[in-house]
């Protein structure tokens, strides 16, 4: 396969991910082949061991794909080492968790710098950076708060900004609105909704949460691995 169109910012192509547990061979995704935009903002529901999980750490080159192709930008990370995918996704992606994965030692200002520590800024580009991205979730007032002084809702938005403080174009959320109430969840998803329309992210997210998928412009629904269907909001989001 040729490298993807600048239309296809993440490329799936015949994408399997196989484990073995034992003499157990799982396959929790099998052949999959998909299209994401640029710009695009796709939600992934599916029933437990569906493949929603894997699919979100192998774009996000957490984990190795077993066959297939998977371009980002323009690049095939199928092919990196470790090494390499740890150095690309410093750069590229910013991962949202569930449980949010805050130090709770470390300040939000702390929290949200962490990842500025692998690149070479100066301390003053650092501050700017940090105070920024607090300010883009509203948090700003909070930057000398510990993770214990702060509600869930304000946690998830440290998350966020520790996510986005690099700039990296593409976004992954996984269950980001999982353990909020549904006001928080909604500021999550009305941050997550600027983030996409007004700042470009590309933003994939894997949710249970009717009212989450929703929100993205392309659903998309995965079973054993496959995709089995797509709710399409914008024709030219992703084409599966």
């Amino acid at each position: 396969m040729n490298s993807p169109t600048p239309e296809a910012f993440i490329r799936c192509a015949r994408l399997t991910k196989v484990y073995r547990k034992g003499d157990q061979e799982i396959v929790p995704l099998r052949n999959l082949d998909l299209d994401i935009a640029r710009g695009g903002y796709i939600s992934l529901m599916g029933p437990s061991g569906s493949g929603k999980t894997t699919l979100l750490n192998l774009i996000a080159g957490i984990d190795t794909v077993t066959s297939g192709e998977l371009w980002i930008g323009g690049r095939d990370i199928a092919q990196m080492s470790r090494d390499q995918l740890a150095a690309w996704r410093s750069k590229e992606v910013g991962i949202i968790f569930q449980s949010y994965n805050l130090v709770p030692v470390l300040s939000a200002f702390e929290n949200v710098e962490l990842p500025l520590l692998l690149h070479p800024f100066t301390r003053k580009e650092r501050t700017e950076r940090v105070m920024h991205a607090l300010e883009t979730v509203a948090l700003t007032d909070r930057a000398g708060h510990y993770p214990r002084q702060l509600s869930g809702g304000q946690e998830q938005r440290v998350a966020i900004a520790r996510a986005i403080v690099v700039d990296p174009p593409l976004l992954l959320a996984d269950e980001p609105t999982g353990d909020l109430d549904r006001a928080s969840a909604d500021m999550i998803l009305d941050l997550l909704d600027t983030l996409n329309k007004d700042r470009g992210r590309t933003i994939v997210m894997v949710t249970h949460d009717p009212n989450a998928a929703s929100r993205a412009e392309i659903q998309l629904h995965l079973d054993k691995g496959s995709l089995e269907r797509t709710l399409e909001r914008n024709k030219d989001g992703v084409h599966a």
